[in-house]
């Protein structure tokens, strides 16, 4: 039984307890467990429901299995009407595609497009899914990242120069910003759990570690963690160099006030 593999970034975090209680599911969802729809689930929502699987995941990404574009298109549309954090309006950036094959004469063998099994086990959706959703969303926070690398460049030219007048606000911006990758990236993203049955199971365990090399999850998370830090260093530099240089302003103003007035008092006994 092959199985086809679908990820895509299409929010920055869901309620997951908010659509379980639309599905009808009264579990109460912890923040590391995905929310799964099959069969009965998607009745109403898309027309062919057979071997068709969602995982939801909290951190924002969806990952469809067995799933046609427009069946994607048609479930986020409907995910759409009870969480409006989730993008449904264009075919979302990051996404990320993995094919399962099930072939009794192969030999078990695992890249970056496909994974080939000689038997279907129960596990491989699920480890699968989670290492396909978590390097969907790694990319995109690596994208976002970048993208600060870049607009802080504009404030290392300011050093440069030696002009320290950046505002204030501006500099919180950033420094929210940054952040707020560090949190997705630690929290978001549980990159240090792993999926229950990894706990229980040991050839799923071993396959989790093996896929998680393989998209080089820890690496990944390791560089961007890096990349936040320097961020922050770079931020907090700015915000003392910045201080300093208005301290500084501020304390010359008091000193020329206070001459100003010497001067006047001067004037006032002498010429006056």
């Amino acid at each position: 039984m092959d199985s086809t593999f679908t990820a895509f970034v299409v929010a920055k975090e869901i309620n997951l307890n908010n659509l379980a209680k639309h599905f009808g599911m009264n579990k109460k969802y912890r923040w590391e467990e995905p929310l799964i729809l099959k069969n009965t689930n998607l009745s109403g929502v898309t027309k062919d429901r057979e071997n068709k699987f969602v995982f939801i995941f909290y951190f924002g990404t969806v990952v469809f299995i067995n799933f046609e574009h427009h069946e994607v298109m048609d479930v986020l549309k409907y995910l759409n009407k009870l969480e409006k954090n989730i993008h449904s309006n264009h075919p979302p950036v990051f996404q990320d595609d993995f094919r399962l094959i099930i072939n009794k004469e192969a030999k078990t063998s695992i890249n970056f497009d496909n994974m080939s099994a000689n038997k279907y086990q129960d596990y491989y959706l699920e480890i699968i899914s989670t290492i396909l959703a978590k390097s969907v969303a790694l990319e995109k926070i690596e994208k976002d990242i970048d993208k600060l690398f870049d607009d802080i460049e504009d404030i290392v030219d300011f050093l440069d120069k030696g002009r320290f007048n950046i505002s204030d606000r501006r500099l919180a911006k950033t420094s929210g910003k940054i952040l707020q990758h560090k949190f997705s990236s630690i929290s978001y993203l549980m990159l240090l759990d792993k999926p229950d049955i990894t706990w229980v199971n040991e050839d799923a365990g071993n396959l989790y570690s093996e896929l998680s090399q393989l998209f080089e999850i820890d690496e990944r998370f390791e560089i961007v963690r890096q990349k936040s830090e320097t961020l922050m260093d770079i931020t907090q530099a700015f915000t003392g160099l910045t201080h300093a240089t208005r301290g500084a302003r501020l304390e010359w103003m008091i000193i020329i006030l206070i001459a100003f007035e010497i001067i006047l008092s001067l004037l006032e006994t002498y010429v006056f």
